[in-house]
């Protein structure tokens, strides 16, 4: 690090805590991983100097500025750094590097702190998130686990994940399970740049030499974009099938959707996406069953009519291993049956 307090990238886990001195709107919209909030400028200050710098000028908006970035930084020293020992080495960073992070540095520095500043700020990060997933994902050895809708291919990967495998989580990740339904309730899905900050995250653990195994997935997650350079080696990697008979599927997707007959009206109105595939009979009939909150038969032609003829067409023409794909039949969905599963595929992955 230089002199004057710029770190790099690389440097972040030297660090006892990295302060996010940018707005917290934009602090939402994704950060470096285990950052802190601590704004120069909430996001209505710093709406007010930008109007004032397009209307007034550079001079008018430092004034007005600077004296809401003095009585912020007064204000993290007095409730937020108050507890901080002579010791504390904190990494600051804004948006590129540029006076919200320096004033922050210069105020902690002349307190006695080892404040730096990271070199480029959340612009250089970001930069870094992206190159990484582009140099990471080509060289992942996956595994990729396929399976008709209801085969408990996200529960596996748990169990996987348990026994000490790799495991890339992309639905966990992207805070939603896949489908036209797969909304979770109570959570909103990051941000296409969060979501693409938490891959990096993960990957970046990973020993590439060792298996990593990833639930088969379309290009998008909800309203996120798998990078295409993730999903290019998913369908090029080996693919682990997981064969359930049809019942125990439907049985257990009612138990893991059982949420969705909480909201039958909002249910029936998602399957509207639906008419243009299945047309009004079907889709009308499927939406008396969910404002009934009649997920048995709902569920069974959902399944059926849709998800698995989806499901035969596109493993088929998507993933290029999918002929020689492994089978792994499976009679029932129990935690024990699951897990007993797992453990087969890692004596034959490792």
């Amino acid at each position: 690090m230089s002199a004057r307090g710029a770190a790099q990238i690389t440097e972040r886990h030297l660090f006892d805590c990295i302060i996010d001195a940018r707005s917290p709107a934009e602090f939402a919209l994704d950060r470096i991983p285990g950052a802190v909030n601590c704004p120069v400028l909430d996001d209505e200050e710093r709406r007010i100097v930008g109007t004032l710098y397009k209307q007034q000028g550079a001079f008018e908006a430092r004034r007005v500025g600077g004296a809401m970035v003095a009585a912020n930084l007064a204000r993290h020293l007095r409730e937020r750094f108050a507890d901080k020992p002579q010791h504390w080495k904190p990494l600051v960073y804004c948006w590129r590097g540029g006076l919200r992070s320096s004033s922050m540095v210069t105020w902690l520095r002349l307190v006695g702190w080892d404040a730096q500043q990271l070199a480029g700020g959340y612009k250089r990060w970001r930069q870094h998130v992206v190159a990484t997933l582009d140099q990471l994902y080509p060289r992942l050895q996956l595994k990729v686990v396929c399976g008709a809708t209801g085969s408990a291919k996200t529960r596996l990967l748990h169990a996987l994940a348990s026994h000490g495998a790799q495991v890339l989580d992309l639905e966990h990740l992207a805070c939603h399970k896949g489908s036209l339904l797969g909304a979770l309730p109570g959570q909103e899905q990051p941000s296409q740049k969060a979501f693409e900050t938490r891959l990096a995250a993960v990957v970046e653990q990973f020993d590439l030499s060792q298996p990593v195994f990833v639930e088969a997935e379309s290009r998008k997650i909800g309203r996120l974009a798998l990078p295409t350079t993730l999903i290019e080696r998913m369908r090029a990697s080996p693919c682990l099938e997981i064969v359930v008979p049809f019942e125990e599927r439907l049985t257990f997707l009612l138990r893991d959707y059982a949420y969705l007959g909480d909201d039958g009206p909002g249910l029936a109105l998602k399957l509207n996406a639906l008419r243009t595939l299945h047309g009004n009979e079907a889709v009308n009939r499927w939406q008396d069953w969910a404002r009934r909150k009649e997920l048995r038969p709902l569920f069974s032609e959902l399944s059926a009519l849709h998800y698995d003829p989806l499901y035969a067409r596109s493993q088929a023409a998507h993933f290029h291993q999918w002929d020689a794909r492994r089978q792994l039949p499976l009679s029932g969905l129990d935690d024990s049956r699951i897990e007993q599963l797992a453990a087969v595929i890692l004596e034959n992955s490792l």
